[in-house]
This record gives structure tokens, sequence and C-alpha cells, in this order.
């Protein structure tokens, strides 16, 4: 079972008053057959831990690598995973369906 967004927002929350750094990945906009909708959220800490999903674990691995260079710059980034992105292929993202995701500091 998927965390709701609840879940999501309360460990960013905890995180946070843990005195831990913090990003926030949501799904912005889908393409195709997508693997979760728009809103999905997956926060991450400075230590690599998640919680929520992006993708539905395809290219969770790649968004926490980018979240902690977002941690540490404080400089969000747009990602995008497709199909006709070799990029994509290689962290398993070949639904058919291109993904953007923004991943933004949580202060």
């Amino acid at each position: 079972m998927l965390a709701r967004d609840e879940d999501i927002l309360k460990a960013a929350e905890d995180w946070r008053a843990q005195g831990k750094g913090v990003a926030l990945a949501t799904v912005v906009e889908t393409w195709g057959s997508a693997p979760r909708p728009v809103g999905s959220n997956l926060v991450i800490d400075d230590t690599g831990s998640f919680l929520g999903s992006v993708s539905g674990g395809c290219v969770e691995g790649a968004v926490v690598s980018e979240a902690l260079d977002v941690i540490e710059t404080g400089q969000a980034k747009m990602l995008e995973f497709g199909v006709a992105d070799e990029a994509a292929w290689k962290v398993g993202l070949s639904c058919g369906g291109t993904i953007r995701v923004f991943v933004e500091k949580v202060e």
C-alpha cells in the first residue's frame, strides 16, 4: 500500500523537526501511460530515506539521487523521465509514458 499524502507530509515535518535536510518530489505532469498521477509525492531526507512514490518504483532511485543534490544546494530541479529518454530505460520507466517531477527543498 502506498503512503497517504498525510503520511508523506508528516514525515517531512518530522524529519525537519529532527534537524534533517528534506526534499519533496512531486509529479507535475504526465503523458501517455504514466505509473503515478499528477500530484503524487515522494519525500526524501538527507540520508536517502524516503516515503511515497512518484513512479511506482521505477525511477525513485534517480529521484532520490537528485533530491540529495537539491537538499545540499537548495536549488530546485525539474526532472523528466520518458520512454524515449535513454535514462528512463536505464532506471526502468518502460511503460510508454513520460513523467515530469519537480524536486524542491523543504525549509
